[in-house]
């Protein structure tokens, strides 16, 4: 997004005191374009919640920040993803209030893959730590995306695995975009950023403040189709996250633990509560293909390749033979195990059709995963 008025109204009401989610989406329902939003009527914007303070902000917002946004924003890597972009995370935009816009790094159409969360203890045993790897590299190998909070222990090994397995990952930070905490994680999140995506809801030179984090947790449960607890404390902040993954209608999955280990009553616990208890990739999958067949068909809607009209959803498999874009896909692929990356060379299709695709391919019998992200046709079609 450029340095124009749009960008700066979306930023003024990023950085407005006392605006949150769901004033900001009030106020786009009110004003509609936010390059009108600051020159509205005190009335107009108090309607949509905001008090005098978050007014005054929106209308001259604190120089200092907004040029550390803008000049974080001249970076070409660098983006504000609104909730009206093609980036936007898709289910993240049905949530009850998503933030009004993200700052992300990276491959911006990562964003709109499917995804599965994976959380769990900063202080993951060394198994806990191997089962979230495993989990997110299987994830990897039949296509989704994973999504952590690039904490330390079971978030770190997370986005490890997934990068290991040549999968996509994507972080979502609790301090500003310009910004890697842990420290330590500098260079898998540079590594993230050439694969995936780094995001956050929060302004450049935004530190890592304890009150941020329950934010970001809701961010990585609402873009997720479900999210994987590998393990975690009774007082542990994944179980905020597997919370708000349950009220924002997600699945929760658990790992199960050693009774003895601290850090697996978290689990115990969700599982419960009425959390799914899983040991196995396939126990995810199975679980989650019906909405992220759901959610590839929108993706397809969002970039162009719409079913022909009038075709009965049992005769999408059919047709997607017929398609022109499938067809050059399944050619791309071929019999033999073929990384994506090839793919998507030789169908000269974009890295989110050829994820979307390949999702719904594989939903529908007609290509198999395998390790390393490599896929081959089954000889069904």
């Amino acid at each position: 997004m450029s340095d124009s008025a749009t960008t700066r109204a979306w930023l003024s009401l990023i950085l407005a005191p006392g605006v949150g989610a769901a004033r900001a989406n009030a106020l786009g329902q009110l004003l509609g374009s936010p390059a009108r939003w600051p020159e509205a009527d005190d009335a107009t914007l108090a309607s949509a919640g905001l008090d005098m303070a978050a007014i005054a902000g929106l209308r001259r917002p604190d120089p200092q920040a907004l040029k550390r946004c803008l000049d974080w924003l001249s970076s070409p890597e660098h983006h504000l993803i609104t909730r009206d972009d093609p980036c936007y995370p898709p289910l993240l935009k049905r949530i009850d209030d998503p933030p009004p816009a993200l700052f992300a790094v990276g491959q911006t159409e990562a964003l709109v893959r499917p995804q599965v969360g994976i959380v769990g203890s900063r202080k993951a045993t060394p198994g806990g730590l191997q089962s979230a790897s495993d989990f997110a590299a299987a994830l990897a190998r039949r296509g989704f995306a994973v999504t952590s909070g690039l904490a330390a222990g079971a978030d770190g090994a997370a986005h490890r695995g997934c990068l290991d397995a040549g999968g996509v990952t994507i972080g979502v930070c609790g301090t500003g975009p310009d910004q890697v905490y842990p420290a330590r994680h500098r260079e898998l999140a540079r590594e993230m950023m050439n694969r995936g995506a780094l995001v956050s809801a929060l302004p450049p030179g935004t530190g890592p403040r304890p009150a941020n984090f329950p934010a970001r947790n809701r961010i990585i449960s609402g873009m997720s189709l479900g999210v994987i607890v590998v393990e975690a404390g009774i007082r542990s902040g994944s179980l905020i996250t597997a919370r708000l993954a349950g009220e924002q209608g997600r699945e929760v999955f658990a790992v199960p633990g050693s009774v003895h280990n601290p850090l697996a009553r978290g689990c115990h616990r969700l599982i419960r509560d009425g959390a799914q208890l899983v040991e196995s990739i396939d126990e995810v999958i199975d679980s989650l293909a019906p909405i992220a067949a759901e959610l590839a068909e929108q993706i397809e809607q969002l970039i162009g390749l719409d079913a022909a009209p009038g075709v009965e959803p049992e005769r999408q498999a059919t047709y997607k033979e017929q398609d022109p874009e499938y067809a050059r896909l399944l050619a791309a692929v071929g019999f033999d195990p073929t990384p994506v990356d090839e793919i998507i060379q030789r169908s000269r299709l974009t890295t989110a059709a050829v994820s979307s695709m390949l999702l719904m391919l594989e939903l529908d019998g007609l290509v198999a995963s395998h390790p390393g992200g490599r896929y081959s046709r089954t000889g069904k079609e």
